[in-house]
C-alpha cells in the first residue's frame, strides 16, 4: 500500500521486523493471499452495512489491513531471498482482485451510484495496467500520477469511516475516485508519450 514515492523509506523501517517471518515458515505468497483475504473480508462489510452501521468503519479497517499487508509480501522476498517471478505475478493479480472486489461490493450495496462506481472501478484497472503496459516497453511509471495504489486505498477508507456519520461521505467519494483515476491513467499515458516519442 505504499506509494511509490515512499516505498523505499518504508521498506528499509519495516525489513528487520519483516525477515523473521521466513524463519518461521511464512512465505511471501502466504502474505500476498492473506491480504486478498483481508480485501474479500472488507467487501463482505460493505455489503452487510446496513445490518449494523459499525460494518463501515470495520471495512474501512480492512482495506488499511489489506494495504499493509501488500507493502509487505514484497519486502519479506527481497529480504529472505524467496523473490521469484510466480510471486509478482501473484502480488499483481491479488492486487487487481482486491481493488476491484471493495469497489464491487460498494457498488452492489448501493454506496455509491452504479456509474460512478463501475467508472471507479474501470479506471482503477486502467491505472494498474497502464502501469505493467509502459514498463513493459521499458518505461518506468512509478510515482506517476495523483492516484497510485496506496492513494487509492487511503482515501477509500476515510470516506468509508466518515459514511458512519453520513453516507454521502462516500457516495462523493467513489465520484471523486472514479475522476481522479481518469486523470492518473492520462497523465501516465502523457508520461508514455512523452518518454517514448519524444524522449
Amino acid at each position: 500500500m505504499v506509494s511509490s514515492k515512499f516505498k523505499e523509506r518504508f521498506e528499509k523501517f519495516i525489513a528487520s521486523s519483516v525477515k523473521p517471518l521466513a524463519s518461521i515458515g511464512i512465505t511471501p505468497n502466504a502474505v500476498t493471499i492473506l491480504g486478498l483475504i483481508a480485501s474479500i473480508t472488507s467487501a463482505w462489510f460493505y455489503i452487510n452495512w446496513e445490518a449494523n452501521s459499525l460494518m463501515l468503519p470495520i471495512a474501512a479497517s480492512l482495506i488499511l489491513v489489506s494495504g499493509f499487508i501488500d507493502a509487505i509480501d514484497g519486502v519479506l522476498a527481497r529480504t529472505s531471498g524467496m523473490t521469484t517471478r510466480f510471486g509478482g505475478f501473484l502480488d499483481s493479480v491479488s492486487d487487481r482482485y482486491s481493488d476491484a472486489v471493495v469497489l464491487s461490493a460498494i457498488v452492489a450495496a448501493d454506496l455509491c451510484r452504479m456509474e460512478w462506481g463501475l467508472a471507479a472501478i474501470v479506471g482503477s484497472l486502467m491505472v494498474s495496467y497502464a502501469r505493467a503496459r509502459a514498463e513493459a516497453a521499458g518505461v518506468k511509471m512509478a510515482a506517476v500520477g495523483i492516484a497510485e495504489r496506496a492513494e487509492r486505498m487511503i482515501f477509500l477508507a476515510l470516506v468509508t469511516y466518515g459514511a458512519y456519520f453520513n453516507l454521502e461521505l462516500l457516495r462523493w467519494g467513489i465520484v471523486i475516485l472514479a475522476i481522479i483515476v481518469q486523470v492518473t491513467v492520462l497523465q501516465r499515458a502523457y508520461h508514455f508519450y512523452r518518454a517514448v516519442d519524444m524522449g
